[in-house]
């Protein structure tokens, strides 16, 4: 019955139709009480049931060390790529109706921001069609990749004369097909004479300082095959890690009040009450009930450990209940002393870093197979109070100072181990050259083991993003037959397979995350395969609403069209006994599923389908882009392509706290240049009085968006803004000439400097009065005026459309896509084409950590 209905007949899927509060409702699913396929569903043991929402550290959610479960085979290496999970991939976006209660700034034109003038269809029924375009480009290209494939590959040998012939398998079901041949090792590529040096291996150690020799460039890219195997490095040196300060004991006179008597406490009981005194202005944490029960209970261990707590007298205190516990007096401590270092002179703030950076120089760098290169995290995490994201059941726990006996080195054999603190001892030395790691310790919380990796703009972690790039191209060969696979055996007489491929349509269109099973402790977070009964509601004829905790324990709260037998698939899923907390997939693991996906290709994984399909669908869009314009309006084109990928992926997010209020300053920073034309206007009639009846009255009146009112408040800020800069000119100048050995300037000389802003202000009185302004500058005149005009109509038109930008990507994580999924030569691609500085997409940072997408392609080149 299944194979009568026709597979995504009318329905294109992948972009959420979320326009505004989803109806708490599941679908009664009286049509599917019988027997499927003439067998009742089996119903296995649920993993466990969603009874809480949960937190998931970002960091990391390892339970075992790195060296004990890591695989040495080439193929389970090439398992495990480098997907950069780090950003949140979905968050619920606020219903398009809702509206931002600022005033809004002047609207750009569709041209402007990459859209077409039929506005009145909505962005995302436009994408809906667009993304079955690129589906069907993807298909057509996949074929062509293969049959070119074909045509360069050696020729067969004959069996008695004969050609024998390749059989095309294309139509042929997986199961079916014979297993690939195993295929030989690639050949390196060959290098250029002046390459070898640079690339060449150091055998013995290098030292960490002197070296002031300029090294030649490693062009690693160059030579993709250079560490395929398990084997990271021949020769490692570093100088191990950075501790954190001892806790600095507070003054006699500060002290933790207990029920209205203050209370003496041993130093490392006094060092957890700081972790709370110290963040009462964190009030998402600290008014948060489960994390001060987490801290109280803590708290309490640590007191009676150390001998509990003591009045003035000696007397002791029993601290029970956390409502009895005053912290102001630590935080006003605290607050002071963040204060004080704030109003600190610019000269000692750049001492005090100087000193740092000085004590902290030996550990930014080590020495990898001869090569320099920049560590990442070389500093130990200081103690403190767990957070974890969104609601994390451990929220609140101290998280206890790391010991050097709890830390591991890894590190060459023939180099020096670095000396631990005066005292101490190292856990335990490992020459582990397997693993890309410099140091490690396992943390008290969550008993996740925390890694020293190389910076992002190293060599290894280059070659890390740069292999799965290639990996997602490559998967252009076969998305097309995995895609028809999956779409058949949605039909399946086989429940396990049926699942599958009903998961794999979920992740492939909709940019799910596979999920994995998590510990009671830890954050509880859902992806396609631990979809629970309730995460999925069904609302007929065929639309899915999700809502479930993902990664990070952001919310995902969503609604999508699907193809009609997914609709039905889920039916039968989710059919009874079945009930709240069990799983919907309940044949299907995230093991099971990546071992089908390598069947297509080596190392294909879920998460290779999120890469590939916002690589992929920016590439088509920057092939067809015709970027025309300033370098704002040009970069206005590339966001907007950015955001039909991160739409079409479902790349969303919650419209931040701060967008109104970022949306607000823009709008005045535009109305501010407006008031400047407008007083310019004004000018032109104090230059020349017959102008106004030539250019006419209206001309010369007020903006819409500017009343009298906001000129005041405006002509008040602008004053301040004056003072503020005199000031702080005056401060800098001072402290050049203290720091030079010279006499400082008297408040007198400053007073007369802001006679300036004074002067600034009387202006505006005597305007506002008049309602006349006078020309200012040397000789002005009408041409001058005009061009001035001229000048500040550009930088609105520049504002306007970063403003439209900035409001239509509210919703939506460009981030997100730019940085983890959309391969960076697309980037590289746009500024090279359209004559864009790399500057504008990518911050100093990630210019170092794509330095080899920016220096390997050219405008030309392809995905």
């Amino acid at each position: 019955m299944d194979k009568t209905l026709p597979s995504n007949g009318n329905i294109q899927p992948g972009v959420s139709l979320m326009n505004g509060p989803l109806m708490e409702v599941d679908t009664e699913m009286k049509d599917v009480d019988g027997e499927v396929n003439g067998n009742g569903l089996s119903k296995r043991k649920s993993r466990g049931s969603m009874a809480r929402p949960s937190y998931a550290e970002p960091e990391s959610s390892d339970d075992e060390p790195l060296n004990k479960r890591r695989r040495t085979s080439t193929k389970a290496e090439a398992l495990q790529d480098s997907d950069s999970d780090d950003t949140p991939l979905l968050a619920k976006a606020k219903a398009k109706g809702s509206a931002i209660h600022v005033q809004k700034p002047p609207e750009a034109s569709h041209a402007q921001i990459g859209e077409s003038s039929d506005s009145d269809v909505p962005l995302v029924q436009k994408l809906v069609s667009e993304k079955s375009k690129i589906e069907k480009a993807a298909e057509k290209e996949a074929k062509s990749i293969r049959a070119k494939e074909k045509k360069t590959a050696p020729a067969k040998k004959k069996v008695n004369g004969v050609k024998k012939e390749e059989s095309s398998d294309d139509d042929i079901p997986l199961s079916k097909k014979a297993p690939p041949k195993k295929k030989a090792k690639a050949e390196p590529a060959p290098t250029p004479k002046k390459k070898k040096a640079a690339m060449k291996q150091e055998d013995t150690e290098q030292p960490l300082e002197g070296e002031e020799g300029e090294e030649e460039e490693y062009r690693w890219w160059e030579d993709p095959t250079k560490g395929d195997g398990t084997k990271k490095w021949n020769t490692l040196q570093h100088q191990g890690v950075v501790f954190p300060p001892p806790h600095e004991p507070l003054p006699k006179n500060v002290k933790l009040i207990y029920d209205g008597t203050k209370v003496n406490l041993h130093p490392d009981a006094e060092e957890v009450a700081c972790f709370f005194g110290s963040m009462l202005n964190s009030t998402h944490n600290v008014e948060n009930p489960t994390f001060q029960k987490n801290f109280m209970h803590d708290f309490k261990e640590v007191l009676k450990k150390t001998g509990g707590a003591t009045d003035a007298q000696g007397n002791k205190v029993a601290v029970k209940d956390f409502e009895k516990c005053d912290f102001k007096p630590i935080f006003n401590y605290y607050d002071a002393q963040r204060e004080a270092k704030k109003a600190l002179p610019a000269a000692e703030k750049k001492k005090i870093k100087a000193e740092k950076d000085e004590v902290e120089a030996p550990y930014m760098y080590c020495f990898w197979d001869g090569r320099k290169q920049k560590v990442g995290n070389f500093r130990i995490e200081p103690p403190g109070l767990f957070r974890g994201r969104g609601e994390h059941p451990k929220t609140g726990k101290v998280k206890a100072r790391v010991q050097p006996e709890q830390v591991t080195i890894n590190i060459g054999k023939e180099a020096e181990v670095p000396r631990p603190p005066e005292g101490h001892r190292w856990k335990e030395i490992k020459h582990d050259k397997e693993g890309t790691w410099l140091a490690m310790w396992q943390e008290n919380i969550n008993g996740n083991y925390k890694y020293v990796m190389l910076a992002a703009n190293s060599d290894i972690k280059g070659q890390s993003d740069y292999k799965k790039f290639e990996k997602a191209r490559e998967l252009k060969k076969h998305i097309d037959r995995i895609r028809k696979d999956y779409r058949r055996e949605m039909k399946d007489d086989l429940m396990e397979k049926r699942q599958r491929a009903t998961a794999m349509y979920l992740i492939d269109q909709f940019a799910l995350r596979a999920g994995n099973e998590k510990g009671d402790d830890e954050a509880e977070t859902v992806g396609c395969c631990s979809l629970k009964y309730e995460n999925v509601s069904l609302r007929p004829p065929n639309v899915l609403v999700f809502d479930f905790l993902g990664k990070d324990s952001i919310r995902f709260h969503e609604e999508f069209p699907v193809d009609p037998q997914v609709f039905k698939n889920l039916k039968i899923f989710k059919k009874a006994p079945k009930t709240n907390g069990d799983e919907i997939f309940d044949r299907l693991t995230t093991s099971a599923l990546n071992k089908h996906l390598s069947q297509y290709m080596d190392g294909l994984t879920a998460k290779v389908f999120r890469t590939y399909n916002a690589s992929f669908t920016m590439s088509r869009l920057l092939r067809e882009m015709k970027s025309e314009g300033t370098h704002q309006e040009k970069v206005a084109d590339y966001n907007d392509a950015n955001r039909k990928v991160a739409i079409l992926c479902n790349h969303k997010r919650t419209v931040a706290q701060s967008h109104e209020g970022s949306m607000q300053k823009l709008s005045d920073r535009i109305n501010g240049l407006k008031y400047q034309q407008w007083r310019i206007k004004h000018m032109m009639i104090d230059v020349d009085p017959k102008i106004k009846k030539k250019k006419g009255s209206e001309y010369f009146e007020l903006p819409e968006d500017i009343d009298e009112a906001w000129i005041q408040e405006h002509q008040k800020f602008l004053v301040e803004q004056e003072e503020s800069k005199i000031r702080k000119k005056f401060e800098k100048e001072n402290e050049k000439l203290k720091a030079d050995g010279k006499k400082e300037m008297k408040n007198k000389e400053l007073d007369e400097r802001l006679k300036v802003a004074k002067e600034l202000d009387r202006k505006f009185t005597k305007e506002n009065k008049t309602k006349k302004v006078e020309a200012e500058g040397k000789s002005p005149s009408i041409e001058k005026l005009e061009a001035n005009l001229d000048k500040l109509d550009q930088r609105i038109k520049t504002m306007s459309v970063q403003a439209a930008d900035k409001e239509n990507n509210k919703e939506v994580s460009l981030g997100t896509s730019k940085i983890n999924y959309i391969d960076p030569r697309l980037t590289v691609v746009f500024s090279k084409k359209f004559n864009v500085p790399i500057e504008k997409f990518f911050s100093k940072t990630l210019r170092e950590k794509f330095d080899w997408a920016i220096k390997s392609v050219d405008q030309d080149w392809e995905f």
